[in-house]
């Protein structure tokens, strides 16, 4: 199994949401993030001060999946995230030893 976490712009997510789940991702974590990369942030101006705002808005999610169907999702968050200007972010894939619900005590990819 591989976990999939993609940092990708906010206003990105509906578009990548609909396209998992076309494909048959049945859940997903996402989370509200702020951090930075190359972009190193950007200026602003408030009352007429200017501010450097190191942190970016970003949505972290996490998908865990079958080793079958991780090169899918991979693409697909790849191709619905991308704008193709600076801070489209970055998808990391993890190796997955073990998953166990709860709930049931179901193990490995009964478990996802």
């Amino acid at each position: 199994m591989k976990k999939i976490e993609a940092i990708i712009k906010p206003f990105k997510l509906d578009e990548v949401k609909d396209a998992l789940n076309e494909i048959g991702v049945q859940g997903m974590t996402v989370t509200e993030v702020k951090g930075f990369g190359r972009q190193k942030g950007h200026t602003e101006l408030y009352r007429g001060a200017e501010y450097i705002v190191d942190f970016i808005p970003k949505i972290k999610i996490e998908i865990v999946t079958s080793d079958e169907l991780a090169q899918k999702v991979i693409q697909i968050i790849g191709d619905k995230a991308k704008t193709g200007k600076i801070g489209d972010g970055k998808i990391f894939i993890l190796s997955v030893d073990e998953v166990i619900r709860i709930r049931t005590g179901e193990r490995g990819e009964q478990a996802v």
